[in-house]
């Protein structure tokens, strides 16, 4: 049974119209499923306990047959034709929503389908508000929290893979997960509360004879194991932001057109080129990269430049990953090391998990002062724990190792039956194992048995928001409220 704590305050994501000819309340909501424009089929899509009524109201047909399409034309209160297309009833509870759903087929195109749409209104259905059929579906048992938001992220996937693992979440493989967990919980609790509640029975102390710390800790395991997966699915489902920086003219262009294989970026001879910074989305290896290229950092009076580089910086604070691009054949001083340069662009050092050295025109070096140059600065940037890569953008020699070396810095391995995963997940995830681990040293240390027992509740909790069982109102409306109007 789903429990929501607290009162359900949805007015954004869950409009609270109501309708008097439905028992339960709710209003029979209507809303266009595809998106507006020049198209071959439009959808509008009815729901609740009105919505059969009207589909023969604007159809004159007095019966529909469930799951089975029926050619209609759609009538206007004049009996003028407004379109013509098909219908299609799905009977409560056998649907989408868990409500009567009426599916209209009509041709694609915005007139005819906000007219439809209009009619429908007039026919006493109401504007379904944005994630709001999702909602229904969420609300009679239809989904849980993971696969309503599963739909989304299918929805908005970037890539195969995180669509592909979008819809294994939709299936449920990531909510079987949990519940398995949340039942491993559940037993725990039984255990540790029977201990409690029966502590001399058999002359056995339960909370020392090893057996709730075995289940605890492979509980624990099994967390772990989870949360590694969802941290894989978070960045298949988001990506990761990438800043490209560094002096002008150090190849940082040349560099984000090789990474997204064409030619975005304007690259010249002249310092100063890039005035302002630059997106581009790319996939690469199954790992969606957001990247951005930047002005070159340097002291300016131009205006116009000056205010690129302010950009520039802004964006290297937001970034998940930074890439100092350097040029090999110049940018480095006589005796200076690529980490002092970072330190003279950015003020400090980057953290070494969020830097990317990369030395661009590699090719260029050829003589054994030079390459003993590049060996050495190699081998302090390895020592303090940094990471370098030598690239050519004009030969595209070390992309692919860069590339390589950009997925493993990240965390990411290219996606085998992984699962779409969001931040909120691996918060409650992380918390649910900060329980344990409190629970653990209650148990191990002070053999506390009702400590133990608080921590295994507020595990459970923490687990149960994942799917939805333990539910914040506000959550609910975040997460309705960001779907699209016809889900």
């Amino acid at each position: 049974m789903r429990m929501i704590v607290d009162s359900f305050e949805l007015a954004q994501a869950v409009p609270a119209t109501s309708n008097t000819s439905n028992p339960s309340g709710l209003a029979t909501i209507a809303a266009i499923a595809t998106p507006l424009g020049r198209g071959g089929v439009g959808v509008i899509r009815l729901s609740g306990a009105r919505a059969y009524d009207i589909a023969c109201q604007l159809t004159g047909k007095t019966a529909f047959i469930p799951r089975m399409a029926s050619f209609c034309r759609f009538y206007q209160a004049d009996g003028t034709i407004v379109d013509e297309g098909l219908v299609l009833y799905f009977k409560g509870p056998h649907s989408f929503t868990g409500e009567d759903v009426i599916e209209l087929q009509g041709h694609g195109g915005m007139i005819l389908q906000n007219q439809l749409l209009a009619r429908v209104f007039e026919l006493g259905a109401k504007q379904a508000g944005a994630g709001e059929f999702s909602y229904r579906a969420f609300d009679n048992d239809k989904l849980d929290l993971v696969q309503a938001e599963a739909i989304a992220d299918a929805i908005d996937a970037t890539s195969a893979a995180a669509a592909s693992s979008a819809i294994r979440s939709l299936s449920g493989e990531f909510s079987q997960k949990i519940n398995q967990l949340l039942e491993q919980l559940i037993h725990l609790r039984l255990h540790v509360e029977a201990a409690i509640d029966f502590p001399d029975e058999e002359d056995v102390d339960f909370l020392s004879d090893g057996v709730i710390q075995d289940k605890l800790e492979q509980t624990q395991d099994k967390i772990q194991q989870v949360l590694a997966t969802a941290k894989q699915g978070q960045l298949l489902r988001d990506g990761i932001h990438v800043v490209l920086a560094g002096r002008p003219n150090a190849g940082k262009s040349s560099l984000l057109n090789r990474l997204a294989g064409q030619e975005r970026a304007i690259v010249t001879n002249v310092a100063g080129t890039t005035r302002d910074t630059l997106q581009e989305t790319v996939v690469l290896n199954g790992l969606t990269l957001h990247l951005t290229d930047t002005a070159g950092l340097r002291d300016t009076d131009d205006t116009v430049e000056r205010i690129g580089i302010e950009r520039a910086r802004t964006a290297i604070t937001q970034a998940d990953m930074l890439l100092m691009v350097y040029d090999v054949s110049r940018d480095l001083a006589e005796d200076s090391t690529p980490l002092q340069l970072a330190e003279q662009l950015f003020g400090k050092l980057p953290d070494a998990k969020k830097l990317l050295i990369i030395a661009n025109k590699s090719d260029l070096l050829t003589d054994a002062h030079d390459k003993a140059q590049k060996a050495n600065s190699q081998n302090e940037i390895t020592q303090r724990g940094y990471e370098q890569v030598n690239v050519s953008c004009e030969t595209g020699a070390g992309i692919e190792t860069l590339i390589e070396t950009l997925c493993a810095k990240v965390g990411f391995h290219p996606p085998e039956n992984s699962l779409i995963a969001r931040t909120r997940h691996i918060d409650a995830l992380r918390r649910t194992a900060g329980h344990l681990t409190e629970a653990h040293e209650q148990l191990t240390v002070f053999q506390a048995g009702e400590l133990v027992a608080e921590s295994l509740r507020q595990a459970q909790l923490s687990l149960g928001e994942i799917t939805g069982e333990f539910s914040a109102d506000d959550l609910l409306g975040k997460i309705f409220g960001s779907f699209c109007i016809g889900k």
